[in-house]
């Protein structure tokens, strides 16, 4: 399938549990086009050395702001010289989520998370960790719209813009081989993570769940994503992502029946034991729930003794 869109699938080791970032790169017949380019580090610099060896490379589009998606951009850049684009909204969120005004703040907000002090600071410590991992920065050159069309590989591809796993996530599709490029939208085996991070859209999962909707009138029969391998069925796996998501939102509306703080209310959503990173997705991802059931009137939220409370209506 690859093979017919013009498109190479560069897979990129990631030092996470999700181990590795599918980016792609799309044959031109003046130079290539690459799409997302991992976190910036040694074993990132080598692959796309050996991957763009003697070709040029024309632009770098970046389907979101993520460390693993966005981190090589502003290397790569200074590499070929090739033009960055992206979404306005995560190329704001991109230069200021790793930067001290934000992760001076961070900290705060994990604190009013009810979350103890001692793992608020390794939270806060692992997020400040990627600064060396998404610089330098890139010059962005234009910004990536809904609507507006691109050349990668051997078709041409509509922006459709996705919001939910990022503020700014977009997604590409080709109408006549009827595929959709997912990246991190739609993905196989394991749901995207939406979380709240403490600044942008105050209702990221409601946003979700409107894109999954967007896409799925689109009756998608190729995906393929970011991480994991094509599959076919856009919408089968559309109705498999937003049961998981109804499932949770019930479960932890059970949950609240007392004031629960969002790290409690963590500790019940991801029982099992994780890594400071993990930990960290799962706060983020419990924040997100609990803020779609708050605005849809199913939950209050309260600020009592330093902490935020959730309690079922």
């Amino acid at each position: 399938m690859l093979d017919q869109l013009g498109i190479k699938k560069v897979t990129l080791d990631l030092p996470f549990r999700l181990n590795h970032v599918n980016c792609f790169i799309g044959e031109a017949d003046q130079g290539v086009k690459v799409m997302d380019t991992g976190l910036h580090r040694n074993q990132t610099v080598q692959r796309w050395n050996e991957e763009l060896r003697g070709k040029y490379v024309s632009d770098i589009i970046i389907t979101h702001y993520h460390p693993d998606h966005f981190g090589y951009a502003g290397g790569l850049q200074q590499q070929t010289g090739a033009n960055v684009w992206m979404t306005e909204i995560d190329a704001c969120a991109a230069l200021s989520s790793w930067e001290k005004p934000f992760l001076q703040q961070l900290k705060d907000n994990y604190k009013l998370a009810g979350i103890p002090e001692e793992i608020a600071t390794e939270l806060a410590d692992n997020t400040s960790s990627f600064y060396l991992y998404v610089t330098p920065y890139p010059s962005v050159h234009g910004y990536l719209k809904e609507g507006d069309r691109i050349q990668f590989g051997t078709y041409e591809y509509e922006i459709i813009y996705t919001p939910g796993h990022s503020d700014g996530l977009v997604t590409f599709y080709n109408q006549e081989k009827n595929v959709l490029l997912s990246t991190d939208h739609i993905l196989p085996k394991i749901t995207p993570n939406i979380s709240y991070w403490f600044h942008g859209n105050e209702n990221p999962l409601k946003n979700y769940l409107s894109s999954l909707e967007k896409i799925k009138k689109l009756h998608v029969e190729w995906v393929i994503p970011a991480h994991g391998n094509p599959f076919s069925d856009a919408n089968k796996r559309i109705e498999q992502i937003k049961a998981h998501h109804e499932e949770r939102l019930s479960y932890l509306l059970d949950e609240i029946k007392v004031e629960t703080t969002v790290y409690e209310a963590t500790e019940k959503l991801f029982p099992k034991k994780m890594s400071v990173h993990d930990s960290r997705f799962a706060v983020g991802e419990t924040i997100a729930h609990l803020e779609y059931l708050r605005l849809a009137g199913e939950c209050t939220k309260e600020l009592i003794n330093g902490s935020y409370l959730y309690k079922a209506n």
